[in-house]
This record gives structure tokens, sequence and C-alpha cells, in this order.
């Protein structure tokens, strides 16, 4: 089958187009027909290791030390359809069309796919009726993602929710949900990405690159920064008393101040990683359905021309997801 490979650390052409071994599904597992991916920015991230410094080293003992080795096919999303299934597989059958992410296993970037039924590593569920293979690809870690956030945030109806680095992967979900849940939400991103916000659900944008939202006096229930890019002190000075600080992707320091502050006039800072569950991306599943989410669609690649999408995303310019379309030859020519 064909794959992308990761062949070294570095910039986007150590991502190769190559011949690999076709997986065979376990008796726990499925094996799937990618038919679409995306890129997130954590696959770039990961692919050149500019990733936080508290998580450096550990993906190095993980991946491997000077190049990568124990995974070597990038991908954390993909929609497809089941081909094969082990004999213990009891919620999908072949021919069922499916999305998820394969968590931390990755490998999405390929024809093929086997991961297990019901993992701790990732989640799959029945794709979404009304939306195609890109857009369900796009669903599973930025909808996740904002989701569990989210949720900490515990957003109740009237909240005045900010949302900084709104326009990406997670951030498109996240004004999203956060509209849903009853905040009024005040999306912070680039100007080219304001009216999509606008159209996704944001009663109020903010241009940061001619604006700092933490010297606006305006006050906030909910601070969520995707990027972690915001001012930690001036982002609690924005807060409402007993508001909540969501950090998705908090540095070393801003987790050892989190330690400091929170709790202090009742405001929370939050922080970590989220936990990826099926009945969770079942539920956004329904929302989908139900017309209250949709991903965001920048631009569609080839699997062919992944590595030029790599370069698109590290440019910061995208607006929602980059998703890459996976071509098959007629069943029997794989």
């Amino acid at each position: 089958m064909k794959a992308i490979v990761w062949t070294a650390y570095g910039p986007p052409d150590v991502l190769q187009l190559q011949e690999v071994e076709k997986p065979t599904p376990k008796h726990d597992e499925v094996l799937i027909r990618i038919h679409a991916t995306t890129v997130f920015a954590g696959d770039s991230e990961l692919r050149n290791l500019k990733t936080p410094l508290l998580y450096r080293l550990p993906m190095r003992i993980y991946v491997g030390i000077r190049k990568p080795e124990r995974i070597t096919i990038l991908g954390q999303e993909l929609a497809g359809e089941i081909e094969a299934v082990g004999v213990d597989v009891k919620r999908f059958k072949i021919g069922d069309q499916v999305f998820g992410s394969p968590g931390f296993g990755l490998g999405a970037y390929a024809e093929y796919k086997c991961m297990a039924e019901d993992s701790e590593l990732g989640v799959l569920a029945i794709k979404p009726a009304n939306m195609n293979y890109e857009e369900a690809a796009a669903v599973t870690v930025g909808g996740l993602e904002a989701l569990c956030f989210l949720r900490q945030g515990n957003i109740q109806n009237g909240d005045k929710v900010l949302i900084n680095g709104a326009g990406g992967s997670i951030g498109t979900f996240a004004v999203q949900l956060a509209n849903y849940f009853g905040g009024v939400v005040t999306a912070v991103d680039s100007t080219r990405k304001l009216d999509m916000l606008r159209s996704i659900g944001a009663e109020h944008v903010i241009d940061y690159t001619r604006e700092d939202f933490t010297k606006r006096g305006e006050m906030y229930d909910v601070i969520f920064d995707v990027v972690g890019k915001s001012s930690f002190s001036g982002s609690l000075a924005s807060l409402k008393q007993n508001g909540r600080y969501l950090l998705g992707n908090a540095g070393l320091s801003k987790v050892i101040r989190k330690g400091w502050v929170s709790g202090r006039n009742g405001k929370k800072v939050i922080t970590g990683t989220a936990t990826f569950k099926t009945e969770d991306l079942i539920y956004l599943k329904e929302l989908i359905e139900a017309g209250k989410l949709k991903s965001v669609i920048d631009r569609i690649y080839p699997l062919e021309q992944m590595a030029e999408a790599h370069r698109y995303v590290e440019t910061g310019d995208k607006e929602g997801n980059v998703a890459i379309t996976v071509e098959h030859e007629p069943y029997g020519g794989d």
C-alpha cells in the first residue's frame, strides 16, 4: 500500500511517499480503507520536534532518539470504510463508513490502518451521515480537544467566553461548541479568519495583529487559549471572579505558574491533555447530524502532496482544517 513515511526529524520534505506492507487486523481489530486524513498542527510539530519543551524528551523516547523508529507514519485523524474485521469485533462490520483517531498510535497517512474496536489509544465511530470523508476526518482531534476543555470550563447560559486561536482545527470547534452550550463567544485570531469565525457563531471577533484582548478592559467568565500564547497575567486579570482560564497548549512556565495562582478569587487555571472517549465522539456525531456542528475545511490536498500540505499548515494561515484525500486503485489493485 501507499503511505507517507516519516524518515527523519525535520522540514516537510522528510515525509516521503513509499510502498509499505498492508496491515492485517488482529482478532479485536478492524482494517480501515482510509479515504481521508488531515494535517493537524500537532503532526507538524511532531515531525520537526518543535513540541513544547515539557513534551520534547518524552516524544523522542516514544518515537526514536535520533530519528523516527517506533512510529514512521504520522496522521492523527482518519475517515474511511471498514474492509475487514477480526473475529472478536462486535461494533463494526465490513462496509461501515467510519471516522476517528488512532491517537498516539498515529499512522493515518496511509491507504490502510488497523485499529482496535475499543482502545485506550484511539477512538472510532460510524461516520456522520451528512458529512463527506474529508469533513469527517477533520472532526476527531479538534472536536474532542475542544469538547474536553470546554466541559471543564463549565459554560453556563449567557457566560462570556473568549477563545484565543479560534481559527484553527480546535478553535473552530470550540467556537461552535461554546455557542451551543449557551456562551456569548468572542473569537481571537488574525484578520483573514474573522469573517469565517463570525459565520460559525462568534458574536464578537478580535484581530490579534491589531489589538491585545487583555488590554481592552473586557471581563470574561471563560478564556480558552487554544494556542497557549496569551499573556498569563493579562488573561487572569481579564477573568471575572470564579472565572476559568483554560490552557490547551500550556508551556512549562505556565504549568508552574498555575500552581501559584489557581484558586485565587475563585479563578481556576486548567491545563492538561484531553482524554478521547468513544462516547464523546458519538456525541459530536449527533451534534453534526443535528446541524449544530460542522468542519471548517480550508484546503484539500492529495496524499502525494503531503509535504506541501505541511508547508501550508506551518504558515499559520489555515482556516480550520487542511484535509488530505487518499485515492485508491479499484478493489483488487492494492
